[in-house]
Formats: structure tokens, C-alpha cells, sequence
């Protein structure tokens, strides 16, 4: 059977060059990184602390900076796997459907949950940010960083904000909430799946609900209603409430 210790230094330089010069090296580089990182994960008991996506970014910075490859031609070859973001939100639809009989029995807690998480998300990160010393346009480009990120980016160039950064921001509200959710959780001695996996969809989006199906599907499905609608709220809420903000801290 083939494997890659049998490659000597000269075919792996060739394949490294043959490698470097296709839209492949992206994509290649991608998977690489986060197989490894998984692996990192499972070897260390899949503690939230070693999140897979925060070693996967990391790894891959690495690369790009002592290779000195441009992020655009990397993201040329990697830009599949941002396409597949899409349908792999829409698939979330599917664990939902089958909570669905007890998310009818708890749709006017869910409700009033998802509303008070999406508003104190927003208040929280433009009063921060504006108490830190943050610009007017940085304090927009935060305001909408729990929500998913192509909704977060739209929602920041509607604002004025700079979507870019507010992609940075999203993906870093995501790691962080996935790491430390577990542990502040259990200091509030809340176990009720439901409570926890709507909290991680809320809070950390995308990245808290991957991490939340790991632990179960209930709490995988309740995550991601509460991204999916946290999404829809902050675009919704944001445009209203983040000028109001900033007008009455006079900014």
C-alpha cells in the first residue's frame, strides 16, 4: 500500500512544486491543517481548549507567513470549502427537524432567549467597545460578531463598519466561546442541554455549534436554532439599535 514515508526528499521537493503552483495548494493546505489539528483535539481528550479551528488558523498563518504566500492566492485554492459554509448551515435543518415536537413545547422561552441574547450581544460589544476608546466605525464593526459571519459582514456594511475585520471578529467570538462555554456553564450549574447548546449557538455561532453537536445532537440541534435565529435577529435589531447606541454615548 502507498504511503508518504516511502517518498524520498526529492519527490516530496516535486510534489511541493507541483503542489505550489496549482489552486490545489489552498485547498490541500486547508485539510492538511485541520486533520491535523482534529487529531490534536482528539489526543487531548477533546478538551475545549484545544480548539481544532483556532490550531487549524494557526497552522495555517504560519505557513502563509514563512512561505510568503498571499492570502488571495491561497484563498483561490480554498475558497471551496467557504462555499461549502453554506450548505452545511442549511444541513443543520435537519437535527432541527427532529427536536422539532419539543421545540414547539418551548417556543415562548426560546423566544424571549433568543431575543435577550441577540440585544445583549450587540449593547455589550458597542458599549465596550466605545468605553475602551474604540472609534464610532470600529464600535459598528463589532456590533454584529455573534452572529454567523456572512450575516455579520453584511449587517457591518450596512452599518458603516468594515466587514472584514467583522469577519475576524466573528470567527474569534466563535473559538472563544467554544472554549470557555463549557466551563463557565458549569460554574452557573447549567445542565439542561437545551439551555446549553441554545447558549452556544447565540453566542459563538458557527464554531459553538460544531463544538455543541460533539456533545450531543440534542444540544447540536438546539445550537444551531439559536444561531440560525440570532442571524436573522441581529440583522434585524442591529441597523435600529447600534446608531441609538452610539447617539445616546454621544459618538
Amino acid at each position: 500500500m502507498f504511503s508518504f514515508n516511502e517518498l524520498g526528499f526529492e519527490e516530496l521537493t516535486h510534489f511541493w512544486v507541483y503542489l505550489s503552483a496549482s489552486p490545489l495548494l489552498g485547498l490541500t493546505l486547508t485539510l492538511c491543517a485541520y486533520v491535523f489539528a482534529h487529531w490534536v483535539y482528539v489526543r487531548c481528550g477533546m478538551s475545549p481548549l484545544a480548539n481544532p479551528v483556532a490550531i487549524a488558523i494557526a497552522l495555517i498563518s504560519l505557513v502563509l507567513v514563512a512561505s510568503g504566500m498571499s492570502y488571495q492566492r491561497y484563498f483561490a485554492g480554498a475558497q471551496f470549502v467557504h462555499f461549502l459554509l453554506g450548505p452545511a448551515t442549511v444541513a443543520l435543518a435537519l437535527p432541527l427537524a427532529r427536536q422539532m415536537p419539543r421545540l414547539r413545547r418551548s417556543l415562548f422561552p426560546l423566544a424571549c432567549a433568543l431575543v435577550c441574547g441577540c440585544v445583549a450581544a450587540i449593547v455589550t460589544a458597542v458599549v465596550v467597545a466605545v468605553m475602551l476608546g474604540a472609534s464610532p466605525e470600529l464600535a459598528r464593526t463589532i456590533a454584529p460578531k455573534s452572529a454567523t459571519t456572512p450575516i455579520a459582514m453584511a449587517v457591518s456594511e450596512h452599518l458603516g463598519g468594515i466587514p472584514a475585520l467583522t469577519a475576524v471578529l466573528v470567527i474569534g467570538t466563535g473559538i472563544f466561546g467554544a472554549i470557555t462555554a463549557r466551563f463557565l456553564l458549569n460554574a452557573l450549574r447549567i445542565e439542561s442541554h437545551a439551555a446549553r447548546g441554545l447558549a452556544l449557538g447565540v453566542a459563538a455561532h458557527g464554531i459553538g455549534t460544531a463544538r455543541a453537536f460533539q456533545v450531543s445532537p440534542e444540544m447540536g440541534a438546539y445550537a444551531g436554532l439559536g444561531m440560525g435565529l440570532n442571524g436573522v435577529l441581529t440583522a434585524i435589531f442591529a441597523p435600529w439599535l447600534v446608531p441609538l447606541l452610539l447617539g445616546w454615548m454621544g459618538r
